[in-house]
Parts: structure tokens; sequence; C-alpha cells
């Protein structure tokens, strides 16, 4: 169900947006590696999870490696538990090549025009490196939308970690409650509200906000209903 807390109308300074499937359109990358698990297209919220579990693992042990170093990694794990074996260098061009050239969901570009034209200041803030990052934004067509590109890799941390966002705000020079994130992470948006953001939840299918995380400010479907309520703060 969509929502939206009635008490919160302060217009945020920046508006900060996960990328991967808050922006962008998974469904290539589900048929990129299900072929490479042997047609097995279900193991995609598999490989993501596990991607995302050694990105924590290897901050919190005070280690950086590229997202998509971690994300082959993890997929060569996944195969393993298959039988089936990935090289390092088979694994990276797998998940390089589909993470690399997926579209917008059909919503996005409206959305992101909407709240540009009222003003905002839209800031892509990513897990994926600085590199990855521009690559995708240049093959979907989002580009201009944005006034910043960020990736965490300088903080040598990746999201959720609380650094993450402190330095996210810091690099816009606003404050913590000027920020609010925009993401279809249920773990991203738990992160930013305890690192002190405010944030809005896209429900995209299959994902869901995590109960023991503070409120969200706004619940929605998709990105569009988003702009349409931000649009409204003054």
């Amino acid at each position: 169900m969509d929502t939206t807390i009635a008490n919160k109308t302060i217009r945020p300074k920046v508006l900060f947006f996960d990328v991967n499937e808050t922006l962008l359109d998974l469904t290539e990358v589900k048929n990129e590696v299900g072929k490479a698990l042997g047609g097995r297209e279900d193991l995609l919220s598999l490989w993501f999870t596990t991607m995302l579990q050694y990105s924590l693992v290897t901050s919190a042990s005070g280690q950086y490696k590229p997202f998509g170093h971690i994300g082959a990694a993890a997929l060569q794990m996944v195969a393993a538990n298959l039988n089936m074996t990935l090289t390092e260098e088979e694994a990276r061009t797998i998940v390089s090549e589909a993470m690399g050239n997926l579209p917008a969901h059909p919503e996005v570009k409206e959305a992101l025009a909407k709240l540009n034209n009222a003003g905002y200041k839209l800031v892509a803030f990513t897990n994926s490196s600085k590199e990855a990052l521009t690559k995708q934004f240049k093959s979907a067509g989002l580009t201009e939308y944005f006034d910043e590109m960020l990736s965490v890799e300088p903080t040598g941390k990746f999201k959720p970690f609380a650094d993450t966002y402190i330095w996210g705000a810091k690099k816009m020079g606003v404050e913590l409650d000027e920020c609010m994130l925009i993401a279809a992470h249920g773990w991203d948006v738990a992160g930013a509200l305890w690192a002190g953001w405010r944030a809005a939840f896209i429900s995209r299918p299959g994902q869901q906000e995590y109960p023991l995380a503070p409120k969200t400010e706004i619940i929605v479907s998709d990105l569009k209903k988003a702009a349409d309520i931000l649009v409204t703060y003054s």
C-alpha cells in the first residue's frame, strides 16, 4: 500500500538515489545470471543477497574490494553450490556485462524530470564503482537528470554502513537530516534512517521494508508516485 507521513512536508535539500533496482530494471541481469547458472534464473535473488552479504563481510573486516568483484565472487559461490565452476575472469565478465547495460524502469525518467523541474538536487548514490555507475547511466540515458554521481568507493565501506551516508552528506555540503534516500531495498533505507537521513521506500516487486527499522516517511510502489509526493513539499 502506498503511504506517506502527513507531517513530513519539509523539502529535503538533496535527494540521493540508490541505483540498481531502484532506478534500473534488473531483468537482464536475471537472464544473464540464469544463463551462467545453467538456466537457473530463480537464483538471481540468492546471488544478489550473497553479494550484499559479502560486501558487508568485507567492510566489517576492514577490507575493500570493488563491488563488481564481490558480485563476481558471489556468482562463483552460487555456481559452486550447483557443482559448476566459473573462473574469476568469467564471473567478472558476466557481472560487468549484465550490470552495465540495464534499462531504467518505465516511469523513472518522467519522475526524475518532474523532480528536476521542481528544483530538487538529485544525486546517484551507489555501492558500485564510479566507472560502473558512469557506464550504467550512459547506457540507460540517465546522466542528464543528476547533479552528482557518487560511489561509496572513497569511504572504503559499503552501504548500509553509517559512514557512507555521513560521507555522502558531507560531500554534498548538507546536514544529515537534509538528505533523503530513495531506494527499493529495505537494508539501504534502514541504514540511511539510522544514520540520520530521511527516506522513501520504493516497493518494487519482491522488496520489503525492514520491520525493525524506523518508520519510513514515504512508501510507494514506483518512483513517479514518490515524485508526486515530493513536489508537494515546501
